[in-house]
């Protein structure tokens, strides 16, 4: 669905159709209409984003503001404007914070942040380190990156409280940005194991009838956008946000398990399996998380009071979750994403004599793209333009089309990856220090990890045509 004709017509005709207007003669009125709809919609994306950019508004209500303009600014289905609602990781947030205060509330947090604590304290190196690692290896048995952020931020932070890192310093804001980047921006190198991935291979396989396969997508990814990166992460978070934790006696009062953590535990338990096992049982990971929660709810069987769970639920995150959502969806449905591509991909200096050049174009465009319609938009509006750009590159396809994870990975600014702004919420890390490491991180991306990926890439044969 697509912003409609006002004028001559009352049909509505999908904004990829506003260049083309009917042979002969000319109708103005519908021209009109046509720009000035896409103006409405434009300055409504351009201004959503700078607001989350630059915090000038809380996140929440620059999201209430989206809704309310776009439905009554625009001819864009209520449907797709609050579909963010219905998504899977709207959900999935939610679900998360019942998980995550349920830890809390028992005494499983401590626990486990015990067990974990010998293997990641006693400097902050091992303890950004450890984090990091941690996080991305839950990647490969849990596909979700809100459902591992929501996991893994009480445990970690339990550690840091435990080692002397008070919450508000900067040791602290260290540790929650080292769970939301590596958790976000290194699972993009598991098939499974974010959204952008899966809505990239459902892109191509729709748009090209191709599949993408597990070991040969690792393979390619894992060593640079996995490896690398995460020691990029380490290393940056190292040196951007210093602290220097408590050395803890060795000796840990061990306590008996109660009850609820016997029980908690084992939802848990059922609950990653359940995850583990999504390709068997078709389930989406979203509504396991959702069972899950409403388990933890349950009078008696459940963990939390009705109080607890307003408490827990941190409704101004799923609303600006559920915002940017339905941003992506509403820039592909007015079109805007593809009227970019169309004025952009003629401007890239695409060459079949420099590849190198061309990859760099097309990482360039879906940093763009990644700005406009955030990571899980990337794939949805760049995944048609790839023929265009293989033809225009001499480049074959398939590895055009994998060109494209190294942007929809690195985001320029949080608010483009909503893990990661998840994340900073749950931490309650400040929006400018989000946005250093951002950046900083993008940087050493683009100097060290895209050339190295490019060389990776040829070194694999991808580049040959």
């Amino acid at each position: 669905m697509g912003l409609g004709h006002r004028a001559c017509t009352r049909s509505a005709v999908p904004v990829a159709k506003y260049a083309a207007t009917a042979r002969g003669a000319p109708c103005t009125s519908r021209t009109k209409a046509i720009n000035t709809d896409l103006l409405i919609a434009a300055t409504l994306v351009v201004a959503t984003i700078a607001l989350w950019a630059t915090g000038r508004l809380p996140e929440y209500l620059t999201a209430l503001l989206f809704f309310a303009a776009a439905t009554v600014l625009t001819p864009v289905p209520a449907a797709t404007i609050f579909s963010g609602f219905a998504s899977a990781a709207f959900w999935l947030v939610l679900s998360g914070f019942v998980l995550g205060a349920a830890i809390r509330k028992t005494g499983l947090a401590d626990r486990l942040a015990a067990a974990l604590q010998p293997h990641l304290a006693g400097s902050w190196l091992r303890m950004v380190g450890g984090t990091v690692a941690v996080s991305y290896a839950a990647a490969f048995v849990m596909p979700s990156n809100m459902g591992r952020i929501a996991l893994l931020m009480p445990m970690v932070l339990a550690i840091a409280e435990k080692s002397g890192i008070r919450p508000g310093s900067r040791g602290w804001f260290g540790l929650a940005l080292a769970v939301g980047f590596g958790t976000f921006q290194l699972s993009a190198s598991i098939l499974p194991a974010n959204v952008p991935n899966l809505v990239m291979a459902g892109a191509i396989e729709a748009t090209y009838g191709l599949h993408l396969h597990y070991l040969p997508y690792l393979v390619t990814f894992t060593p640079l956008l996995g490896v690398l990166k995460g020691a990029l992460v380490v290393a940056l978070v190292y040196l951007l946000f210093p602290a220097r934790p408590a050395v803890i006696a060795s000796a840990v009062q061990r306590t008996p398990w109660s009850t609820a953590e016997r029980r908690l535990m084992l939802i848990l338990l059922c609950t990653l399996g359940m995850w583990m096992t999504d390709a068997l049982h078709g389930i989406s990971p979203a509504w396991v998380g959702l069972v899950a929660a409403c388990v933890c709810l349950l009078p008696r069987v459940g963990f939390l009071t009705s109080d607890e769970f307003g408490q827990a639920s941190n409704f101004r995150t799923c609303l600006y979750v559920a915002g940017l959502l339905g941003l992506s969806a509403f820039v592909a449905a007015t079109g805007l994403g593809d009227r970019v591509g169309d004025h952009v991909i003629p401007l890239l200096p695409l060459d079949p004599a420099q590849p190198f050049v061309s990859y760099l174009s097309v990482f360039g465009l879906g940093e763009l793209l990644n700005a406009l319609t955030t990571a899980n938009g990337v794939p949805a509006v760049f995944t048609p333009l790839a023929q265009e750009i293989a033809d225009a590159s001499g480049l074959p396809l398939t590895t055009v089309l994998m060109f494209q994870v190294l942007s929809y990975s690195t985001p320029l600014l949080p608010y483009q990856a909503s893990p990661i702004v998840v994340a900073m919420m749950m931490g309650k890390v400040p929006l400018r220090e989000g946005v250093k490491l951002s950046l900083w991180l993008a940087l050493a991306t683009l100097l060290v990890v895209a050339p190295l990926q490019f060389l990776w890439m040829r070194m694999l044969g991808l580049l040959a045509a």
